[in-house]
């Protein structure tokens, strides 16, 4: 197990992320947002801000700056501020002061006031499901509404009626923030006609043509720098509106600007995870078989319809192998701040309400959660017949049972003293992807090796994986390889997120290794070189031919080369048209519940998981348990709560609660570890987004096996165990 290359440099404060960069001449931005929930600014009165010490600038939808509606390859259309008066949610951000100094700015910004004409707001998911709206198609073009039904079966309803053992619940999930550590910021800077933005970002070439895009100005004169990104989880991806702010302020102004969000305003001027609710119903014969499933959810959306939890269609028609699946999606447009993906978007709240049904139906049948699950054990998604190019969740369910001690639980759970104790388990899956990816790689007359993409590595150990796919497929130590990311002129290397930045940059590194080689063997076999003429081979970062060996390095000296350089490129193709694609896991937890309290603590936690070929065990671990970590949190501590009158009531990190170390006991992870060769030459699938799923179900199954009661929405509080 290999530590983190970037490990040294972050604990010792020497990594600079994008807020650490200072420039002479720098002014400071402080973001103005909106106090209402729903309306329209009529007025700004600007004057007392404008005449502030310190203050250069001040800007508003009445002194705009120049921007448009930018446009991302990925994710269509990207909303910027202060092009118009209407005001969707509360802290929507609707001004812009700039000065000398960040303290000068944000009391600036104070000394703003704003009119506005109000409107009435819409906040409540469950309290405007009349507003409901048919979702849009996901991004793979499946409809809201998918119905997949038995040969002489002619509805859903008519399988559920059929079924001898039926079950029926209504599931609900609370919206939630990704609360990185490190807020949302941006400094930019032009030169020359060039924009340079450093930032935090999980994608710079994505983030560069984005704001290329929203700027008016050609691709090729912006480049972003986000070589450290302090945490993103989703909410990186696209570009928020400092960046879009900074930009063009520094624009304007002719100097660098750097807008560094509050806390507070991370909460609102970002996006969060929706809010969903969920019905289910499923039914069985007497010996388990699963024969009817419907899924019907409901996501809270913003008033722009920008994004949308698929609850109904990620996990639920996958995850097992049911004849009869009916599944809608639809959306609530609402006053809320934007939405969007959230580590395991979909997935995530998806498994509570289905993983939490299942348990529901193994009490019905009096069955073994885990026998239930296996017996219906999936070999492809529903209405498919590309089978699943690898599956070992059965080994997963099996090496989990024996070490979390399964066999030792009770159907009633069990006292010790003053608590109950229950154990719970879930099933956790999630697509196995990849983006198109492009990676460069030199080899130095100094023995070392450089590693290029312009990928980004928020947390995950992305540039740890580089470093060892480099080392192995150049035959080197890996402490020669110098991996280098973050940069939009560098090569593009694709998204970090969906879990795809291992297969998608691991895959390009093989390729571009391959070519380095090939054409370091033809310059040593090249007239006038050191093997001219001679049939020539590689091994362990040396040049063979008749019993003569010379490492590539004094072979470039040789040749009066600095460096040999080759890219590679690996995207997704006719793999897709043969086999489905998900990682699996099993996730076991055990609960402890206060009798006279009910104060709820989990005290062990495991996951299984079979996500292909793990390059690095040690960041690998780290992913999966900050993962189930989340999970925790969002099934007994997350809950961004939003006022009627749209402002978050715990828009901070003070009143939104994730836990702290008291609250995560002893976690234990472990791989099936089987290549996945059929996905992607490196064998590995993906791991930053599988760890949440199925874990708040885990708990919830555990706290029902250990008092009894079925709470079916998420976080659990002692209120709910009272009775």
């Amino acid at each position: 197990m290999t530590s983190r290359v970037d490990g040294p440099l972050k604990v010792s404060g020497r990594a600079k992320y994008g807020a650490d960069h200072g420039f002479p001449d720098m002014v400071h931005g402080y973001v103005v947002v909106s106090t209402v929930g729903h309306g329209e600014v009529v007025a700004m009165d600007t004057t007392v801000a404008k005449s502030a010490p310190g203050v250069v600038g001040v800007y508003s939808p009445f002194d705009p700056l120049k921007l448009r509606t930018a446009t991302s390859m990925l994710f269509g259309q990207t909303w910027v501020p202060l092009q118009d008066t209407e005001v969707a949610y509360y802290g929507q951000p609707i001004g812009l002061v700039v000065a000398e100094t960040f303290e000068q700015a944000r009391d600036a910004a104070a000394l703003v006031k704003v009119t506005y004409q109000l409107r009435p707001s819409a906040t409540s998911l469950r309290d405007n499901l009349d507003l409901a709206e048919d979702a849009p198609p996901t991004r793979e073009g499946t409809p809201s509404v998918v119905v997949e039904l038995a040969p002489g079966v002619e509805s859903i309803q008519d399988a559920l009626t059929a079924s001898q053992v039926v079950i029926e619940g209504t599931y609900s999930t609370a919206a939630q923030n990704h609360a990185a550590m490190e807020p949302h910021s941006a400094v930019a800077v032009w030169e020359s006609g060039k924009l340079t933005v450093y930032c935090g970002t999980q994608s710079a070439g994505m983030q560069a043509a984005e704001l290329a895009s929203g700027l008016d100005v050609d691709e090729s004169s912006v480049r972003v720098l986000s070589p450290f990104v302090g945490g993103a989880f989703g909410s990186k991806t696209r570009v928020s509106v400092e960046a879009f702010l900074a930009a063009a302020a520094a624009k304007v102004l002719n100097r660098p600007v750097k807008i560094v969000l509050t806390r507070e305003q991370v909460f609102t001027a970002t996006a969060n995870r929706p809010e969903t609710l969920q019905k289910i119903a499923l039914g069985a014969a007497a010996d388990g078989t699963l024969i009817a499933l419907r899924h019907d959810s409901w996501s809270s959306t913003p008033r722009d319809r920008s994004y949308v939890e698929p609850t109904s269609h990620t996990m639920t028609p996958k995850a097992y192998a049911i004849p009869n699946v009916a599944i809608s999606q639809k959306m609530v447009p609402l006053n809320i701040t934007p939405t969007s993906i959230m580590r395991a978007p979909g997935e995530a709240p998806g498994s509570f309400a289905l993983e939490s049904a299942i348990d529901e139906l193994a009490v019905a049948l009096r069955m073994d959660p885990i026998e239930l699950r296996l017996r219906n054990n999936s070999t492809a998604p529903a209405g498919s017949d590309l089978l699943w190019s690898s599956k070992h969740l059965e080994e997963c369910y099996r090496i989990g049972a024996r070490r979390f001690g399964w066999a030792n639980r009770s159907p009633e759970g069990h006292e010790d003293g003053d608590w109950v104790v229950g154990m719970g388990t879930a099933t956790a899956m999630y697509p196995a992807m990849r983006f198109p990816a492009t990676v460069l790689i030199s080899l130095r007359a100094d023995e070392t090796a450089v590693v290029s993409v312009g990928g980004a590595d928020p947390g995950t150990g992305l540039r740890t994986v580089m470093s060892l796919v480099g080392a192995e497929s150049l035959n080197i130590p890996a402490d020669r390889i110098t991996p280098r990311l973050g940069d939009s002129a560098l090569t593009p290397g694709g998204l970090s997120g969906g879990s795809t930045g291992t297969a998608s940059v691991a895959s390009a590194i093989m390729i571009a290794a391959a070519q380095v080689i090939d054409d370091l063997l033809a310059v040593a076999s090249s007239p006038g070189a050191p093997f001219a003429g001679k049939e020539v081979s590689y091994t362990d970062g040396r040049v063979h031919a008749d019993g003569q060996v010379m490492s590539f390095g004094e072979l470039l000296r040789q040749v009066g080369r600095e460096s040999i350089t080759a890219t590679g490129s690996s995207a997704p193709g006719e793999e897709l048209t043969k086999h489905s694609f998900s990682c699996f896991g099993a996730q076991f937890v055990e609960v402890r519940v206060h009798k006279w309290t009910c104060e709820t603590r989990v005290s062990r936690m495991l996951g299984v998981f079979d996500a292909g070929r793990i390059i690095n065990e040690k960041t690998a671990r780290s992913q999966i348990m900050g993962g189930m970590i989340w999970g925790v949190s969002a099934a007994l501590h997350e809950r961004l709560d939003i006022e009627p009158d749209g402002r978050p009531a715990n828009g901070d990190l003070a009143g939104y609660l994730v836990p702290v170390n008291a609250d995560i006991p002893d976690v234990d992870v472990h791989f099936v570890q089987y290549a996945d060769t059929l996905h992607n030459p490196s064998g590995a699938k993906g791991l930053g987004e599988i760890g949440v799923v199925g874990m708040a179900a885990a708990v919830a199954n555990a706290v029902y096996n250990a008092t009894g009661i079925r709470v079916r929405h998420i976080p659990i509080t002692i209120e709910d165990l009272l009775d």
